[in-house]
């Protein structure tokens, strides 16, 4: 079977480098799936190519830190640009997903999920959620376990306000992989599904 050559754009405000740390481990991830191109996107430095790069993509993974129970500033400015495409519905049937860190456990990390959700549905996408269990919720568990901070909607982190992006905890790493690695996984199921019945519908004319 030749390559489908799926893009997935990756597109993150990466705040103060801790969701910027994040957005690697999601692209690291993808990157385990065969047929996947990860494409960054930083929001903060949209220009025509790099508007390009979303339109043309198979799936988008929306990033931002979670600031005032909200994604950032930033991100929201972004949002708001991407409005032209949703008017003529150039990303409708894309794949979404997304991720956040805040400096609490909880962090109202929920809010920024849901906008990015909502976000998605406004331009009619679909998306695609964690697909993980909650961990440390149990005697045997450990704050070492996947999804550590049950999170659901997309891969959530956690990292200490007084704290570089390089003590991130390793858990928020490993489950923004996983969420990369599921989007990737996905995303061809989809576009090789999409491949197939065009070529059965092409051979029944």
């Amino acid at each position: 079977m030749p390559s489908l050559q799926i893009t997935v754009a990756i597109a993150c405000h990466g705040g103060r480098g801790h969701t910027a740390r994040l957005a690697a481990a999601v692209g690291s991830g993808l990157e385990t799936v065969p047929d996947i191109e990860v494409v960054p996107v930083p929001v903060t430095e949209m220009t025509p190519a790099q508007w390009g790069k979303l339109d043309e993509a198979a799936a988008i993974v929306f990033g931002a830190p979670t600031y005032m129970g909200t994604a950032s500033a930033a991100f929201h400015a972004f949002a708001e640009a991407s409005s032209r495409r949703q008017f003529v519905r150039r990303w409708h049937d894309k794949l979404a997903a997304g991720f956040t860190n805040s400096g609490a456990k909880a962090g109202d990390k929920s809010g920024t999920l849901g906008y990015f959700a909502t976000l998605a549905a406004q331009h009619g996408m679909t998306w695609v959620n964690l697909g993980l269990p909650a961990g440390w919720n149990r005697v045997s568990g450990a704050e070492s376990d996947v999804n550590r901070l049950g999170f659901f909607a997309g891969a959530a982190a956690q990292s200490n306000v007084d704290e570089k992006p390089e003590a991130m905890h390793e858990s928020d790493l490993r489950t923004a992989e996983h969420l990369g690695r599921r989007v990737g996984e996905q995303v061809r199921i989809v576009v090789a599904g999409r491949l197939a019945l065009a070529n059965r519908e092409a051979a029944a004319r």
